[in-house]
C-alpha cells in the first residue's frame, strides 16, 4: 500500500510501458484508422447507389402521375416531344435489346476464345504482349468507336447488304461487341488462371488433350468468373451511349430487325438531356422514367447471372 501511495504521489516513478506494448498500441490505432477509411469508401459507394435510385424513383413518380404506366408499357410509339405525345417505352427497349444481342453475339464467343487461348495455350511472352493490347482496346473512347462504326463498318456492311441504310443497329452492335471483348477476355482469363493446376494435371493423367481439358475441366471450374464477365458485358452493352447515338440513328422505331435504324434508352437520354426542355416538364421527366427502366433491366440481368451461378454450382 505504501509503495502504491508513493507511486501515486510521485508520477515520475510510474511504471513505463515497454516499447513492444507501445508499438502494439500504435498498430491498433493505425488498424482502426484503416478500417474507418475502408468503411467510409464502402459507405460512399452504397450511398451513391441509394442516391441514384432515389432520384430516378422520385422523378419517375412525377412522370407516372401524368402518364399511365399501362400506356408506358404497352404503347407502340415513342413521341414524347410531339404535340400528339406517346410514351411507349418498348420502342426504346427494342433498340436497346437488339443492339445488346448483336454486341454480345460478337463479344461473348470472341472474348471467351481469347481467354481460353491466353490461359491454356499461349506462352508467357505472347500473354505479356496480348494483355496490354486488350487493355488498350478497352481504353479507347466510345465516341471513336462510334465514328469507326459509321465511317468504316457501315460501308463494309453495305457492300454485303446493299439495302442496309446509313444508320443501323447492326453496325453499332458489331462495333460495340468489339469494344466489349477486352472486358470479357481479361476477366475470363483471370478466372481460368485461378483454377488449380491439380485439375488440369488430373485430366492430363486420364489422357485428355489440352483442348478437351480447357473446355471440359477449366471452363466449368471457372464458370463463376466467366459469369461475372458476361454480366459485366451485358451491363456494358445495355448502358452504352455514344456508339449508338452516332451509328444507330436515334430514330424511335419499334423494330427487332438489326438492319434498321432505331433509338435506344441511353441515346434518347442523351438527346433530351442536351436539349432546352424546361425542368419539370413531361418531356424532361421522360428521361428519368427511361433511366429507371434501364436500371431495372440491368438488375434483371444481374439477378439472372446470380441464378445461373448458383445453378451451375449445384450441378458441379
Amino acid at each position: 500500500m505504501n509503495s502504491q501511495a508513493m507511486s501515486a504521489n510521485n508520477p515520475s516513478e510510474l511504471p513505463v510501458v515497454s516499447d513492444r506494448l507501445a508499438r502494439n498500441a500504435l498498430r491498433n490505432v493505425s488498424e482502426r484508422l484503416i478500417e474507418a477509411l475502408l468503411l467510409s469508401a464502402a459507405a460512399v459507394s452504397v450511398l451513391t447507389t441509394v442516391g441514384i435510385v432515389y432520384v430516378l424513383v422520385s422523378e419517375s413518380i412525377h412522370f407516372f402521375q401524368q402518364v399511365s404506366i399501362v400506356d408506358f408499357l404497352t404503347d407502340t410509339q415513342w413521341t414524347p416531344l410531339f404535340d400528339d405525345a406517346h410514351f411507349g417505352i418498348m420502342v426504346l427497349v427494342s433498340g436497346t435489346v437488339v443492339s445488346s444481342v448483336v454486341a454480345l453475339a460478337v463479344a461473348v464467343p470472341m472474348g471467351t476464345i481469347i481467354a481460353i487461348y491466353l490461359s491454356e495455350f499461349a506462352n508467357s511472352r505472347v500473354r505479356e504482349i496480348a494483355k496490354p493490347i486488350l487493355e488498350l482496346l478497352g481504353g479507347i473512347p466510345t465516341i471513336v468507336f462510334g465514328y469507326f462504326a459509321l465511317l468504316v463498318v457501315t460501308p463494309i456492311l453495305q457492300v454485303i447488304f446493299p439495302e442496309l441504310p446509313g444508320f443501323s443497329l447492326l453496325s453499332a452492335g458489331l462495333v460495340m461487341g468489339i469494344m466489349i471483348v477486352p472486358y470479357i477476355a481479361s476477366l475470363s482469363e483471370d478466372a481460368m488462371r485461378a483454377v488449380p493446376m491439380s485439375l488440369r494435371e488430373g485430366a492430363y493423367a486420364m489422357g485428355s488433350t489440352r483442348l478437351y481439358t480447357a473446355l471440359h475441366v477449366v471452363v466449368p471450374a471457372a464458370f463463376s468468373g466467366l459469369a461475372a464477365s458476361y454480366i459485366l458485358a451485358i451491363s456494358r452493352a445495355v448502358g452504352e451511349t455514344m456508339i449508338l447515338a452516332v451509328a444507330a440513328g436515334m430514330q424511335p422505331n419499334l423494330t427487332w430487325n438489326p438492319m434498321e435504324p432505331a433509338a435506344t434508352i441511353t441515346s434518347y437520354i442523351v438527346q433530351v438531356a442536351l436539349g432546352d426542355l424546361p425542368h419539370g416538364s413531361i418531356g424532361y421527366l421522360t428521361i428519368f422514367a427511361a433511366g429507371l427502366t434501364l436500371l431495372l433491366i440491368t438488375l434483371v440481368f444481374n439477378i439472372l447471372g446470380q441464378w445461373l451461378r448458383a445453378k451451375f454450382r449445384e450441378n458441379y
